[in-house]
């Protein structure tokens, strides 16, 4: 007994509902910019050349605990992006 040659549709001819490479790239590099300027903007005031500006200065402190994490993530996100740029000038 064989069984009925039934055809399987093929759906080629349609356009992909997925982005593209430069798509994912892109979607990925706002995402990153988001995080990036939440980073930024959560760290501590008064910090850096604030003190050349009549801000608290002299004192130095060792970050700590979520600071630290935010500092870290501040630098891994801005590499993270400056990669993002860069493979978008290749793709």
């Amino acid at each position: 007994m064989t069984l009925p040659n039934i055809p399987v549709p093929s759906f080629t001819h349609l356009p992909s509902l997925l982005p593209s490479s430069a798509g994912w790239i892109s979607i990925a590099q706002i995402a990153i910019a988001i995080l990036l300027v939440i980073a930024i903007l959560l760290q501590q005031r008064g910090s850096g050349l604030s003190s050349a500006f009549g801000g608290q200065g002299g004192v130095y402190y060792q970050k700590r605990g979520f600071e630290k994490v935010l500092y870290w993530s501040t630098i891994v996100l801005g590499a993270l992006f400056a990669g993002a740029a860069f493979l978008m000038l290749l793709v």
